[in-house]
């Protein structure tokens, strides 16, 4: 247990910056995973952007199109970019400090951009819910108006949690060394360089799992019960078929999301291995956002249509 009081932290020295460890301690591979992630990179800003554009199409009209997908495609241009980058460069330079505010404001954008997402899908569970269980109300249901309030309720409840996770762990003194063991500023990694005892500030984590991860997925496996029963009543082989389709790839993306989300932050101080830990948070921060467009939007007949006539157009200029 760390000290609470004395000469430790009356007298220790403010940090001005932190150290990230980086993804990998081996320099033999650092060549081949630059490349790894810039492929990774430019195929999700090159795929999100993509989605982003075909949503725009005034052919895609559902609410779900318009709104949730483009979200969604933000969403994930925008975590990949919080985050690989500053891997990029820790993999060609030795300099791979990062300065206190740095380190603040890549924290808040990862929970931000995190918890939105969590609530995200959350909501598009809801919409497949209504599309399915309830077909000839969906419009009506979800209205224009509906769909940008889940959407914005989203950002604001992603909005405070990360500002109350971000303001509570950099409330705490940190005495040194000053080495996050992980190739960003997370959680986990950072309350491990506090001072003090920081055990009732991990139930608060636990806590915040809790709302952010757990009780959407809790949601989304409510809504998906009813969707398999709404389903299994259809006479149709072929229209079981299409409907199972069309919740397929929202439940890859679900399982990997909330799944690694939730190993990482509901037992911050688990038994897995610091490589362990990195793996699950590179399949958050840069390997969903870049399988979302293939697994979910690009699966779609419709936007798949669009993409692809929007694409012939380009080749005719």
């Amino acid at each position: 247990m760390k000290p609470t009081e004395g000469s430790e932290l009356r007298n220790h020295t403010l940090l001005t910056e932190f150290v990230l460890s980086g993804l990998s301690s081996h320099p033999e591979l650092q060549d081949l995973l630059f490349f790894t992630f810039c492929f990774i990179y430019t195929i999700t800003i090159t795929g999100n952007l993509l989605i982003f554009i075909v949503t725009v199409q005034p052919t895609l009209c559902m609410p779900m199109y318009v709104f949730f997908l483009r979200v969604l495609s933000f969403l994930d241009i925008s975590t990949a970019s919080v985050v690989v980058p500053k891997i990029l460069i820790s993999f060609q330079s030795k300099e791979r400090s990062i300065s206190y505010m740095g380190c603040a404001t890549q924290l808040y954008f990862v929970i931000f951009l995190a918890a939105t997402e969590c609530y995200l899908l959350a909501a598009m569970a809801y919409d497949r819910y209504v599309a399915i269980c309830n077909p000839l109300r969906y419009a009506v249901v979800m209205n224009r108006r509906v769909c940008l309030s889940l959407v914005l309720l989203s950002c604001l409840s992603g909005n405070v949690v990360s500002v109350v996770q971000t303001a509570w762990v950099f409330s705490l003194p940190f005495c040194g060394p000053n080495k996050i063991h992980y190739f960003f500023c997370d959680i986990p990694p950072l309350i491990m360089l506090s001072c003090i005892d920081t055990s009732s500030y991990e139930m608060q984590i636990v806590t915040a799992t809790i709302l952010v991860i757990l009780t959407p997925f809790c949601f989304i496996l409510l809504s998906y019960i009813c969707i398999i029963s709404s389903i299994l009543k259809i006479s149709s082989a072929k229209g079981r078929q299409k409907a199972f389709s069309t919740c397929s790839s929202h439940l890859i993306v679900v399982t990997l999301y909330y799944g690694s989300g939730t190993l990482i932050y509901l037992r911050p101080r688990s038994g897995f291995s610091q490589d362990t830990k990195k793996i699950l948070a590179v399949i958050y921060t840069a390997i969903i956002p870049m399988l979302n467009p293939m697994i979910y939007s690009l699966r779609n007949k419709e936007v798949k249509g669009v993409l692809i006539k929007s694409i012939a157009e380009l080749k005719k200029i």
